[in-house]
Order: structure tokens, then sequence, then C-alpha cells
């Protein structure tokens, strides 16, 4: 630990990259969020973190250091809160500045889980209360998402995607509107910035569920946060002789403690639907096939008495185990006569397995995030004489929380009987076995270009379908544009993926995802399971593949197959937007006017404006909808209310049609005028982008 700290610090020391040395590293973090470990291990824990405190504050940085989720941190290390709210959190001296070292932005995805995501105004949320109740640094986790590439995935059952539902997506595009939420938020917190740095908040209670933190220039003047904390119900406040209207779960900034800016449950900027289009390729993918080796043909590494446990066996070389012993059948079993296939029963730690018996598959199992462990149990047929069972454990990522990881176990631990033979029950556990670790494919290198080469690959008709344990390979050139890329795998099941000898990661889109994926209302506490998609789908059907990884012509893709999938339906695709969305009020107020406000350039509050962009290179095609009144739904199935100005549509049509970027004043005037002039009106629109 000491040597690894030393390197990397010595490292930043010579380029001259800390503060203290002109650098831009104004912060330092050691340990993470190992408090919770401390409190299990006890007294050696405590020990261990004051030891990794006082190590680092030794190296001389000349910056601060923290550490996250660590209560009890010495001085002068400042500790920090990790979650996904933390205004609650006070350092534990009173000098030390409040810091949120990981505001959670969303979750990560798990197979078999619905993927988790975050509104943008419960974030907000979040993010204003910390604020207003003194906190000082925010830091976002994540902010941009990212992609588990090879087998790096950060736990068991954890998807490739670590998305984590970002502000900046998986493949770099802005996730509006979180993105420009979270944008418009930080700018009204930057207008309150000399009052926020004056002092601590002043706590005003206004209602049962509503209060305002007041922060006062010592030159005079101030900036306010009204908070409505009910989850349900809008509230109407008085604070310094005005009325303020404030939506569920939400908080008003002031930065003048007169004029809203910004209300984080109030979203001005646009909503962006994301599309994967097919990408045309010529020919499309062409695969050849090589069939693995498979049970009785695996050629043991040693022999044991006994199962072993597989991460231990493998040192995490490779997700795969075989573990391979004999049966010997007598040709007297009451089996052959009544029917009845004696039962093999097969437990394992986890976390994915294939059961062959005589070289055919006789099942498979497989676990989840919250119970890894496997219980297999069904009849498979034996015949007299000697007979071969093989089993091939699969690993789906390594423990990565909690303690004592030398106690979390893989693969077939047992016991591994055999039920229905004249004997009764035979225990298989502690007799012979033979182990193979990894793959023939994996030792001949088959994903690479040089590894690929050395067998015969089927080709046409000899392609197997539906087949496990089955390498498939084709080639491809690199389409044109600047588009994400990702390849759509639904079409198969469970294994891995390599371009040009790298490893784009696992895929299991046969894990089909289970969770909450009702409507998600953005008010209320919110935890990782509240809201999620793709239910009934795959938790993943799309992996990234990243333009650095492909040559302008022949990049080779090769696919490990290992629960039987069809290599045909799988495509490339780009990621761009297919429509874009905006929601706003008539008179909502908006930075972009209290600015203009406050410079003098206007003397009374102008009318918001709806901003619409598509992505670079594309431009709005079409307008899909558009009603200034009372519309009702969201972005992708809006519909008129009541109230709808019949020219709602004209002014896009005329303003943003051919452009990839467009401005529309949000204004009776511009949608032929105001049909209901005692309705509070807003506009909603969604266009299409190609």
């Amino acid at each position: 630990m000491q040597r690894f700290t030393e390197k990397i610090v010595g490292m930043m020391k010579a380029e001259r990259l800390f503060e203290s040395q002109g650098g831009p590293i104004i912060l330092s973090q050691i340990e993470n969020e190992y408090g919770p470990m401390e409190y299990e291990l006890g007294a050696p824990g405590k020990a261990y973190s004051d030891w990794a405190a006082k190590m680092a504050v030794g190296l001389g940085t000349g910056v601060p250091w923290v550490m996250c989720k660590q209560d009890d941190a010495p001085d002068p290390i400042i500790n920090a809160c990790n979650g996904f709210y933390c205004d609650y959190f006070s350092p534990n001296k009173p000098y030390k500045p409040k810091m949120w070292t990981e505001a959670w932005t969303g979750w990560y995805t798990e197979f078999g889980g619905a993927v988790p995501y975050r509104p943008a105004e419960d974030m907000a949320f979040a993010v204003a209360r910390f604020i207003q109740k003194g906190g000082a640094f925010i830091n976002y986790y994540m902010y941009h998402g990212g992609t588990n590439f090879g087998r790096t995935a950060g736990g068991p059952f954890i998807a490739t995607s670590y998305d984590y539902d970002a502000p900046l997506d998986e493949y770099g595009l802005k996730r509006q509107p979180k993105w420009g939420h979270l944008k418009d938020l930080h700018r009204a917190i930057k207008l309150c910035e000399p009052a926020l740095v004056n002092e601590d908040p002043t706590v005003i209670r206004l209602g049962n569920y509503e209060e305002a933190h007041v922060f006062n220039y010592k030159a005079g003047g101030c900036a306010a946060f009204l908070a409505n904390y009910n989850p349900r119900s809008y509230s109407k406040v008085a604070f310094r002789n005005r009325h303020y209207n404030l939506p569920p779960w939400s908080i008003s900034i002031l930065p003048d403690c007169k004029n809203t800016v910004y209300n984080t449950a109030r979203v001005g900027s646009q909503v962006s639907r994301k599309k994967m289009v097919p990408v045309p390729l010529l020919g499309g993918f062409t695969w050849q096939a090589y069939n693995e080796e498979t049970a009785s043909h695996v050629d043991s590494s040693f022999t044991m008495i006994g199962l072993l446990e597989q991460i231990n066996t493998t040192r995490d070389s490779t997700d795969y185990l075989w573990y391979t012993t004999e049966v010997k059948i007598d040709h007297s079993e009451g089996y052959f006569r009544n029917g009845k296939s004696p039962v093999l029963t097969v437990l394992s730690a986890g976390h994915a397995l294939h059961v062959f018996v005589n070289g055919q598959l006789s099942g498979s199992s497989y676990g989840s995030l919250e119970f890894p462990k496997i219980t297999f149990s069904q009849g498979v047929k034996l015949r007299a004489g000697i007979n071969t069972i093989s089993l091939l454990s699969i690993a789906v990522g390594l423990p990565n929380v909690g303690p004592h990881f030398e106690t979390w176990n893989a693969g077939i631990l047992g016991p591994v009987t055999l039920n229905g033979l004249n004997e009764g029950r035979r225990d298989l556990s502690w007799q012979k076995w033979s182990y193979k670790i990894g793959l023939k494919g994996e030792a001949l290198n088959l994903h690479s270009l040089s590894g690929s080469s050395s067998v015969e690959w089927a080709q046409g008709s000899f392609v197997a379908r539906r087949q496990p344990l089955t390498w498939y390979k084709t080639t491809f050139n690199a389409p044109a544009g600047n588009a994400p890329l990702a390849l759509d795998m639904n079409s198969m099941g469970k294994g891995q993926i390599w371009i040009n000898g790298q490893s784009i990661g696992r895929h299991w889109p046969a894990y089909k995802a289970s969770g909450n994926c009702g409507v998600c209302n953005y008010a209320g506490t919110f935890n990782e399971k509240k809201c999620g998609t793709n239910c009934g789908e795959a938790s993943q059907r799309w992996y990234h593949v990243p333009r650095s990884l492909l040559n302008p012509t022949g990049n080779l893709l090769v696919v490990f197959e290992e629960w039987g999938g069809d290599p045909n339906g799988i495509s490339l695709v780009r990621r761009e937007t297919d429509s874009i969305c905006a929601d706003i009020y008539e008179w909502q107020p908006t930075l972009m006017n209290y600015l203009m406000q406050a410079s003098g350039k206007v003397d009374r509050p102008q009318r918001p404006k709806v901003h619409l962009e598509c992505d670079a290179g594309q431009k709005i095609s079409a307008v899909k909808f558009a009603s200034f009144g009372t519309p009702e739904g969201v972005c992708g199935s809006y519909r008129e209310g009541s109230c709808h100005a019949h020219h709602s549509y004209d002014a896009f049509n005329r303003l943003c049609v051919g452009q990839n970027f467009c401005t529309v004043i949000v204004a009776p005037e511009m949608f032929g005028g105001d049909t209901c002039p005692s309705v509070m009106k807003k506009l909603a629109v969604e266009v299409i982008c190609s």
C-alpha cells in the first residue's frame, strides 16, 4: 500500500502537478469508504486507517487529503460523504469543510436487473439541498458514464455497461435533460457565490414542510434557497413580503432573495430521446464458427480428490473452470427398467454452470447478484459402464465490497450427488476430479489477429446456430462518420466479445431484467431500486465499440457464445438522437432573464425561450408535436389538452426545420394569440432529428 501510494505521488510530483507546485491538483484522497470495513474489523481496522492517514500526510503533497465515509478521520484528514443525499452530513470537526465526494447520479446495471435511472429533478434537489445546508464541494459519481471492458466489471453480475445514468452517457453524448438541468443549477449556485462564502445560513421555518436558508453578504444583500420537502403537494410560501409557489420536493434559488432563477423540479432544458440505428455494412457480417472442446474431450491440467474453489484455482486468469469426474453405473440399475432417470444435484457458490454428461449438454443454471449461489438438480441420462460428468463453472466478476474477501467463494463447492440409484444417494464430492483452467479457444488466443488463423473455421451453412460453447468470427470495415458505435447482441445468449484482439466485455442479453419499471415520480427519497427500465428485456442489449479500436478496413470481430445464440442477428449500430423535446411554462423563470434584468438590459421579466439542438451533423427534419396551452403527457407521448393554440406548429416549422439549433420565444403571439387568457399555459414540443 505504501509503495503504491509513494509511486503515484512521486509521479505527480515529478510532473509538478500539485497546486503547491503550481499544478492543477488541489485535493488528494487516501483509501475509499473504509469506514464501514473498520467498523466490522474493530481495533485492527482503526489502526490501519490511522496508519494510512499518517502515511499520506507524510508524503508532503502540499494539498489537503480526504477520506470518504470515514467518520473518525484523524486531523488533518477531512472526512467526506458519498451517497444519493449528503445534506445530513457534517464533518467530524467544525473547522473542516462539508464535502460530497460522490454524488451518485444513478446506479450500476446488473445482469438480470432493471436498468436504474435517477430523475434530473431529484438529482438537482439533492445538490441544492446540500449547498443550502453549507455544502462546500461536490463531485459527481458518475458525471461521464463508462464501459467495463474486458472482465473488469466491478463485482459479481455487474454488466459491461457502466453508464450510471450520468449527465454524459457511456458513449460521450449529453444525457438531456440531466446534463442541461445540472448545468443551469450550477450557474444559479454560482450567482449566489458571494453570499455562500460569507457565512453559514440562517434557517427560517415557512411551514410544516417548507423552510428558507438565507445567506447574507457582509456588505449587504443576500441569497436564499426556498425548500418544499413535501413529496406530494405544491406549497405557496411567503418570504420577505413576496409569495412563491414551490412544486413538491423542490428548492428554488433566489440569488438576490427576491427573484427565482431556478427551481429543481422545473426543467427548462431539452429532453433528448436516443436511438440505435443499424449501420449498413457491405455484405453484412459473414460468420465463421469453431466449436470449443467440451466435456470428455477436455484434457485435464491436474487431478485432485474433492472439489476446489474456483477463483483460487484460476487466479482470475479466466471466467472458466472445468470440473470432470467419472461415474460407473452397473447394468442392473433399476432405472433402466422403470425409465426414471437418476437426478444429478450440483451445489455451486456461483455464478453460472453448464452440465455435460458423456459429451452432451444436460442443462444449465445461473444465479443473480442477490443470490449468486446455484443449485442444479435434474434427471440425467447415464448408460451402463463408465460415464463422464463434466461441469463448466463460469464466474461473472469478483467480490467488490465488504470485509473478509478471503471467505468469498465461487465455483462448485458441492455437494455433488446422484439420486435414484439402487444404492439410493451417491455422493460424488470426494471422489477424484480432473480440472482444466480456461477454454481451448482461450489457450489458442482465438480472439486475437494471429490466434484466429491457427484453427480451421466452419463457414456458410456449417455455422452452427443456438449451439453452446461456440466461437464465431467475422471481419468488417469501419463505418464513416463520428457517431458512437455499439454492437446489438440481442440474438445472443451469454459470452464475451473482442474486436481486433481487444475485449469489449461480457455479453449476457439472454438474462432478462426484472425489477421496478413502473412510472417513476421524481418526488420522494430516491434509492437504487426506485426507478428502472428494460423489465422483460435484456439488461444490456448494446455493447459500446470505441472507434479508437477500429482500423479503416479488415477489423476482426470474435464472439464466444456460452449459452447458445444466433450470430446472424448481431449488427453494428450507431447511437444518435431520435427526437428532442421541451416542456416549459410561459412565465417560467430563467437564468438568462435574471441576468438581463440585473445588467439593466431589460426592466421587467421577459418571456422564456425554448432551445432545441440535435447532435452534431444532424438537423431538425420535422415537428412531431407542438402545443401552446395545456398539453399533457411526456416526451414521446404528448397530446393536446383542453387549451391549444392552433398555430402552435407554425413557429417551429418556420424557425427550426432544417436547422441544427433553434430558439423560439414562449409567448402567445408566436402561436397565433392567446386562446385561453385566464389559464397558466405552457409549451410542449417534440421535433425529429435526422
